[in-house]
């Protein structure tokens, strides 16, 4: 099984699926733990100084990291089949870690959901599953191209034989996982 991710701030929406493109569990998951801050440096932190920031982080940091773990280990018990890889939105090659410069522009709006990307990166490896990374302008493009004649059964279909919800981010998910499929599993891959 695979497991593809389409994340918010503090949520994400994971579907797992067969190689085959058979969704075998979709569901909204917690990234962090009730009454956490959600986004600590664009939104919830903006007021810090940089050591009560750092603080902050570390908090939120370490419930994410206990949430996702529940997470992923509750849609690993729910399967048939054992995990073997986790996709997740790339984020920049080096993304920067100084804090002084997480806070400014452009670093700003997306460091927090670089810290939920490798929470969920490091959770995968944790438990021996490959992560792939994939960008999320062009997962599913990409995915029906792989499909051919099925992209519309495989991405479209699961709303009519499991209902709503099938969103779009039901759709990426299950594209990345398309794609985990197709690129194997030799370790980190970006697209």
């Amino acid at each position: 099984m695979r497991i593809g991710i389409a994340h918010h701030f503090g949520w994400a929406v994971a579907v797992a699926a067969s190689d085959d493109h058979r969704v075998a569990d979709r569901r909204r998951i917690e990234l962090v733990e009730p009454g956490t801050p959600v986004a600590p440096v664009h939104h919830d932190g903006a007021g810090l100084d940089d050591a009560a920031l750092a603080e902050m982080l570390a908090v939120v940091r370490a419930s994410a990291a206990r949430a996702t773990a529940r997470a992923l280990d509750a849609i690993a018990a729910a399967l048939d089949e054992p995990v073997v890889s986790l996709s997740l939105r790339a984020w920049p090659a080096g993304f920067p870690t100084d804090l002084a410069t997480v806070r400014r522009a452009p670093y700003e709006s997306r460091a927090d959901s670089v810290m939920y990307l490798q929470v969920l990166h490091a959770a995968a490896r944790d438990r021996g599953w490959a992560v792939h990374l994939f960008d999320a302008k062009d997962a599913q493009p990409r995915a029906a191209a792989l499909l051919g004649d099925r992209a519309h059964d495989v991405l479209h279909g699961p709303r009519a034989t499991l209902g709503p919800p099938w969103t779009n981010d039901h759709r990426l998910a299950l594209a990345a996982t398309v794609l985990a499929a197709h690129q194997g599993d030799a370790g980190d891959l970006r697209p």
